[in-house]
């Protein structure tokens, strides 16, 4: 969320309340005030992506080792300091937010669009000021933190909601992220990562309390506030015509806040100056012009109370009015999304991430007799359980409906009827898993815990998404990432969802909000499973995710292989050692999709991923490419979007891997990929893109052998483009192109789409519709 405005606003109005503090003094203090207590920083990991990315090039598809390098730095100023930090990432999209996420991605491809055209004409990078983050960045941050050792959780819900909480429940020393939200909650203290000093651990502190002195109001009416000016719940033209009312009438007008730090104080100045008069007289919608948009004012002025926390403008008289910020599934009675299920006394033997040793003691049972240190304010009198949220006294209903069956925060006066988001077709079967199911306890424990991606969003909700990537929409030669990876998707959904059969009208549907060329994103496609079977058998994710039979581990790694359509591939890839084996895998699919990928295109992916195996950060620094060419961008881009998918269906598939496999800053580097493509590109020999080392000459060769081998069982040949004819360059017309291949489970082939031109979403998408051609 963020409060329209507001950032503006204290910048040049009210710049006292923001103070230089050295968080490392504000440590010590904390130790001496709570002896035997570590001052902790819960950090908005989503608000600091932009800061932690420090690398120069971000075009090329990321500079990831420089990247884990930056972020090794950064946990470790911390850490020197006595400092424990706890991350946490946006886990889902909330259904009332849905607006504004399409909002974001339909103005980050706008900005993507220029992105592209500076490239074509400029043949370099972008500044800064156009600067846009690498596919993945989110995903990948999370495996970064966690191999660094570091608490690192997935939300339920809208991430900031959850940051704030935890500050508030574990009298945190503060919150490190850049959201104005957080001087809207009444929780720990805000301090902005803009401003961090990494060196010295000087930053800006932005106090609450002094905001709230200078617009005269008490920090109770900061949530009224910010809904009046607008966030990410009440839209901004929603009140707008009261706003400019409250202008109109404001007798203090200051020169130097300009129009809207004006509509701020004279807002502000109506809370304290009629509001406050008649507050617990009057009805708040008697003296507010909410019209239809009650329930929706309700919502937003709750969406900033923590657990435990009142408002006074939500406390009537009458019945039925929510005084309580409530944080419910609405079919489940847990309450704290950043704890394992509260319901379950006994430990699931779930199989989860190997690598993944991550404890978090403070999240337990609430009925558990076990106690943890916690530490409390002395001169507090009322201790805060750091265990669960507030009973929840009232079931609301869900603002999305009953199948909806995730944590939603809903405040709905009872008067009010909320309907279904969306009226789906009779023979549409949005299918998601029983709440209660062990297996579903456990997709959830794996994705709090940041173990997993999209595994939990499909089985709770059937709804997923995927934010832009840099894909150049001009471009008819490339199809979108969204088409290429969606048959992987579709046997991952087949995984998780259920029985079902192919082709049934009534079988299950995913929600897809995927950001791609041509799609306005007014409605999510819908997108059927595809049916995946290993040695004639569908896998059973009871038998994937909870035996702890060794032999198991190779069904685990069929199943992987078969939701890319690679199980004939099986021995040849097992000969790959890792961390190549993987890449490999994703090599082979792409060149099967895609048949406007060269022989030049794969001796770049390969030569890079051998070459990055023996460099430094600081020697990938200094890799300069010629130039920057637009396909190459795509190309990189493609590449980390592949390797998201692979954390999917490895997660999927109960771990047969472990992470680091496919972890990008073991494979893949955006300039040196790049300065291999462009060497490629100029038909340089095998030995010059190796940088004359001899020794990985072999394992090219081997490299290209497997994935040439695996593409010609698919009847896809690879060649250079020197021998394409007018077969192949026929292919990249838009319409009727068969540039983009999907592989049929069941062998043969089908009838090709053109990629580009399907079409805004909301339409179904089944398995005949993506077979290759």
């Amino acid at each position: 969320m963020g409060v329209r405005g507001l950032q503006g606003f204290v910048g040049s109005t009210c710049p006292h309340i923001c103070t230089v503090v050295n968080i490392q003094e504000l440590a010590e203090n904390y130790r001496t005030k709570y002896p035997g207590c570590t001052p902790t920083i819960v950090v908005d990991a989503m608000c600091c992506l932009r800061y932690w990315y420090t690398p120069e090039s971000w075009i090329c598809g990321g500079q990831w080792r420089e990247y884990f390098s930056a972020l090794r730095d950064f946990v470790a100023a911390f850490t020197s300091a006595g400092i424990k930090l706890i991350f946490f990432f946006d886990g889902m999209v909330e259904p009332g937010k849905r607006d504004e996420w399409v909002k974001r991605r339909l103005k980050n491809n706008r900005e993507i669009s220029k992105i592209f055209h500076y490239i074509k004409s400029k043949r370099e990078q972008p500044g800064r000021n156009m600067f846009f983050i690498p596919s993945g960045l989110a995903i990948f941050t999370r495996f970064a933190l966690k191999s660094l050792g570091q608490e690192t959780f997935c939300s339920l819900q809208e991430a900031d909601y959850e940051v704030a909480s935890y500050g508030l429940l574990h009298n945190c020393l503060g919150i490190l992220g850049e959201d104005t939200d957080y001087l809207i909650y009444d929780t720990c203290p805000y301090f902005s990562i803009g401003d961090l000093c990494l060196e010295t651990l000087e930053t800006i502190m932005l106090c609450r309390e002094k905001l709230c002195e200078s617009l005269g109001l008490h920090v109770a009416d900061l949530p009224l506030l910010a809904c009046l000016l607008g966030n990410d719940i009440t839209p901004e033209g929603m009140f707008e015509s009261f706003r400019y009312k409250c202008l109109s009438s404001y007798a203090s007008v200051k020169e130097n806040a300009g129009k809207k730090g004006n509509i701020i104080l004279a807002v502000s100045d109506y809370i304290s100056r009629v509001l406050h008069l008649y507050q617990g007289e009057k009805k708040i919608e008697d003296m507010l012009p909410l019209g239809p948009n009650k329930a929706l004012f309700y919502k937003g002025v709750a969406a900033y109370l923590l657990p435990g926390q009142t408002s006074p403008w939500l406390v009537q008289k009458s019945k039925g009015i929510i005084t309580e910020k409530q944080v419910v599934n609405p079919e489940s009675k847990q309450e704290v999304p950043m704890c394992l299920d509260p319901e379950s006394k006994q430990e699931v033997p779930a199989r989860t991430n190997p690598e993944s040793m991550q404890e978090v003691p403070m999240c337990t049972d609430p009925e558990s007799n076990q106690e943890a240190s916690m530490c409390t304010d002395p001169e507090s009198k009322q201790e805060i359980s750091i265990y669960t949220y507030p009973e929840v006294k009232q079931k609301l209903p869900s603002e999305t409906g009953a199948e909806y069956n995730s944590e939603v925060l809903v405040c709905t006066p009872p008067e009010v009827k909320q309907e279904d988001a969306m009226d789906m077709e009779p023979e549409i079967k949005q299918v998601t898993m029983d709440s209660d199911s062990e297996i579903l306890k456990v997709a959830r424990m794996q994705h709090v815990h940041s173990e997993s991606y999209l595994v939990y969003n499909i089985m709770s909700t059937g709804e997923i998404e995927c934010s832009n990537t840099l894909e150049d929409e001009l471009d008819q030669a490339l199809p979108s990432q969204a088409f290429i990876y969606r048959p992987v998707r579709q046997r991952v959904y087949a995984l998780l969802l259920g029985d079902w059969r192919d082709g049934a009208r009534s079988g299950p549907v995913v929600k897809e909000w995927f950001v791609y060329p041509g799609n306005s994103l007014k409605h999510p496609d819908l997108v059927r499973p595809l049916q995946v079977t290993v040695q004639g058998r569908k896998p059973s994710l009871e038998v994937l995710w909870l035996s702890q039979e060794p032999a198991v581990q190779a069904r685990r790694l069929d199943t992987l292989l078969a939701c890319f359509n690679l199980s004939s591939s099986r021995e040849d890839l097992q000969a790959v050692e890792s961390p190549l084996r993987a890449l490999c895998c994703l090599l082979i699919y792409i060149f099967v999709q895609v048949d406007t990928l060269s022989l030049e295109d794969l001796h770049a992916f390969i030569a890079q991923a051998l070459c990055l195996q023996g460099k430094s950060p600081s020697q990938l620094m200094n890799v300069q490419p010629d130039y920057i060419n637009s396909r190459a961008v795509q190309l990189g881009s493609l590449l980390v979007r592949g390797l998201t998918m692979l954390v999917l269906v490895n997660s999927a598939c109960g771990f047969p891997w472990t992470t680091s496999e496919f972890m990008p800053w073991n494979v893949f580097d955006g300039k040196l990929f790049h300065q291999k493509y462009l060497q490629s590109e100029k038909g340089y020999a095998v030995e010059v893109l190796l940088e004359q080392n001899r020794s990985w000459l072999t394992k090219f060769h081997n490299l290209k052998a497997v994935v040439c081998k695996a593409c010609s069982k698919e009847n896809r040949r690879i060649v250079g483009r020197t021998h394409w004819n007018s077969h192949y360059t026929g292919r990249l017309g838009r319409q009727g192109s068969s540039s983009h291949r999907t592989g049929s489970t069941h062998g043969h082939p089908g009838h090709g789409q053109p990629w580009r031109d399907q079409g805004p979403g909301g339409r179904q998408y089944g398995h005949d519709q993506w077979r290759r051609y």
